[in-house]
């Protein structure tokens, strides 16, 4: 793979490259100069049927194969996709705008890794036997539900796309997945890589607007589940579809993380560590974001301005460069989004520590300067809404019970932070925040095995743990014999 890309790339449906059924096509641009980088087709109800048939087709091989086998199928994929690695984190730079050192190399690690991780756990499928009493043998099995109708966003499109279809096909059902039209490329890639290991339309890929292939999607009526990662707006459509049709629903959406910081952890450790949580090199685009810093007043200037010097120490610039920490906003869009919120925040009064406007240096695509804004009333925008840029909230506290106030004062529910040298303080704080993920003295991100999702309008089930793609994508069977003297 090489960084010249075919004028047109097709999406993959039954294993081979496919067209949009009425032959359409739109652009994907490059995010840090603006610059067309392939077509891909403009997939609607027609490409989502034949997705869906193909799936069909494929599902009754892959369900009844053995789990080990499944397992290594996807062992061989993440040994192919490691060795594809840098032009696709390449790839996934270009489209995204995420500075490849800092997040598009390790995003396709973190595929690479999640399928082993579920390769391993294929196997782990398993039922109970249940003592019901003499002369009766009782017991559980767990089946797939079939086929797995799979959304994915842009901020992190290819480890979020492999967690869902590899959970997905380890535990045995087969994937229609309707990937960003924001960012696409990378995950075709991927899963061209796939082909090689699954049956024929085990992974079918399709591209297009979430209003004409999205949309099908969800009124697919032979998709037994519905996956879906993004904001919470589009979250309540996913959930209001799958209700129609009584079909099980994940959802995995935004968030507002808290980060809270006591007066024993003004140090540079947490510093780093709340900037790290922020996700400052991923644009602030992600939806575990540690936006919302909560320090105790007795040292809220002190900390801030740390935190304000270490940001500014972040080098924004072409993404490809390995010198760089913070690359470009996806779109002009999300770009004048995130912009307005700081603009809202200085006209009410608060402060901008540092950033607050696009770089000086940028002379194409949306590069914003990482922002620190101070002295935020926890009722305005920048302090309640999913800002989804790279722009901290800083307020303050004065006692534990008021920071977990403002830390729970959100109708998001999804990560959280605590900082603080007292691990009896650290542990009973996270304790009583309302969140999915709670984290203690670390601001990185997910890992293989850990069971990861939101509540409240964060969303619903786990992703990442094996134990959560046994709960999502099987039905639990039970089978009872009496046994007969």
């Amino acid at each position: 793979m090489t960084d010249t890309l075919p004028e047109r790339t097709p999406m993959l449906i039954g294993g081979s490259e496919h067209e949009a059924a009425d032959g359409r096509w739109f652009p994907i641009y490059e995010s840090a100069t603006g610059a067309v980088l392939s077509q891909v087709p403009r997939g609607g109800n027609a490409d989502i049927a034949a997705a869906t048939d193909a799936a069909l087709g494929a599902a009754a091989e892959w369900r009844t194969m053995a789990a080990a086998e499944r397992g290594r199928a996807l062992a061989r994929i993440a040994d192919d996709l490691e060795q594809q690695l840098e032009p696709i984190a390449r790839l996934l730079t270009r489209e995204t705008g995420n500075a490849i050192r800092r997040q598009s190399r390790p995003e396709v690690q973190s595929a690479v890794d999640l399928l082993r991780y579920f390769a391993g756990g294929a196997a782990e499928v398993k039922g109970e036997t249940v003592p019901l009493g003499p002369g009766l043998l009782n017991f559980t099995t767990r089946e797939p539900l079939g086929v797995v109708g799979a959304m994915t966003p842009w901020n992190a499109p290819v480890q979020l796309a492999v967690v869902k279809c590899a959970a997905a096909l380890a535990t045995g059902n087969t994937v229609v997945l309707k990937v960003s039209e924001e960012a696409p490329l990378a995950v075709l890639a991927v899963a061209r890589l796939a082909q090689q290991h699954l049956p024929l339309g085990a992974l079918n890929v399709v591209t297009g607007f979430g209003d004409e292939a999205g949309a099908a999607l969800l009124t697919e009526p032979r998709i037994a589940k519905l996956s879906f990662t993004g904001s919470t707006t589009i979250g309540r459509l996913v959930m209001g579809k799958a209700a129609e049709r009584i079909v099980p629903v994940s959802l995995e959406l935004g968030g507002k993380g808290p980060s809270i910081v006591f007066p024993d952890a003004d140090d540079d450790l947490t510093v780093n560590g709340v900037v790290d949580s922020m996700r400052f090199p991923r644009q602030g685009q992600s939806c575990t974001a540690g936006s919302r810093l909560l320090v105790h007043a007795s040292i809220a200037d002190s900390f801030t301005a740390k935190v304000a010097a270490q940001v500014e120490q972040l080098v924004i610039g072409d993404p490809l460069d390995e010198r760089t920490d913070i690359g470009s906003i996806i779109n002009e869009r999300q770009f004048d989004r995130v912009d307005s919120f700081v603009r809202d925040t200085r006209e009410r009064g608060g402060r901008v520590l540092t950033g607050g406007a696009r770089s000086a240096g940028a002379s194409s695509g949306f590069f914003y300067t990482p922002t620190v804004l101070a002295d935020v009333n926890p009722t305005w925008p920048a302090a309640t809404d999913e800002i989804f840029g790279p722009v901290l909230s800083a307020m303050t506290w004065t006692d534990e019970d008021e920071a977990v106030r403002m830390a729970n004062a959100s109708s998001y529910g999804l990560a959280a932070y605590v900082w603080s040298h007292d691990i009896d303080t650290a542990l009973r704080t996270a304790d009583r925040i309302e969140a999915g993920w709670v984290q203690v003295n670390r601001g990185l991100g997910q890992l293989p095995g850990m069971s990861y999702g939101g509540i409240k309008e964060s969303g619903m089930g786990r992703e990442f743990s094996i134990e959560g793609a046994i709960d999502g994508f099987t039905s639990r069977k039970t089978t009872t014999v009496g046994i007969r003297s």
